[in-house]
């Protein structure tokens, strides 16, 4: 096992990403102990999932997500444009119901290049768009002793080759290390 900088690990700032995948929720934990400074969760209010920034208390001070609920995934876009470009976030979190235009995701980009903010979008699979500077595939790898392993797969990059890395959330370092593949 060896403590671990994936390569465009922690994401890049000033760029939207994407993250799909059950084990996706554990892949932005991670990422919030990456980040400095607060991080804006914007989420529409009808979706069945919802944090409980409490229960990330691991990773991060609860008191540094804000959770913004709206109606729309088009009240959510804009909510996430003007967060990114505002530089008060350190993170703005996107859940993603409809598939993104290429539009909606050139200006969410935008947004983030101006800001200089990370964004990072939760996606349904097969939902991505086209303008996301990574998309990640993120599955929670069942064990009966230990379940903090993953298999995180980087399926688009806009600036380099594609990856796979088994992973497992170390609490003492707070960081991921990588791992063996676990065997059946």
């Amino acid at each position: 096992m060896t403590s671990l900088d994936l390569p465009y690990f922690p994401l890049k700032r000033g760029r939207v990403h994407e993250v799909c995948g059950p084990g996706s929720f554990g892949f932005l934990a991670v990422l919030l102990t990456r980040v400095h400074g607060p991080a804006l969760w914007v989420r529409e209010s009808h979706r069945r999932e919802y944090i409980n920034p409490l229960g990330l208390g691991e990773f991060t001070d609860p008191s540094q997500l804000l959770v913004v609920n709206v109606k729309h995934q088009t009240d959510s876009l804009a909510c996430a444009e003007e967060a990114l470009q505002e530089h008060a976030v350190a993170l703005v979190v996107t859940d993603i119901s409809k598939p993104l235009s290429l539009t909606a995701g050139r200006r969410l980009q935008l947004a983030a290049k101006a800001g200089n903010t990370t964004g990072l979008c939760l996606i349904p699979e097969g939902m991505g768009s086209n303008a996301a500077e990574t998309r990640w595939r993120c599955d929670p790898i069942f064990q009966a002793q230990d379940s903090t392993h993953f298999h995180w797969r980087l399926i688009k990059n806009k600036s380099g080759t594609n990856g796979s890395w088994h992973v497992r959330w170390n609490r003492a370092s707070r960081r991921v290390d990588m791992v063996s593949p676990v065997r059946e």
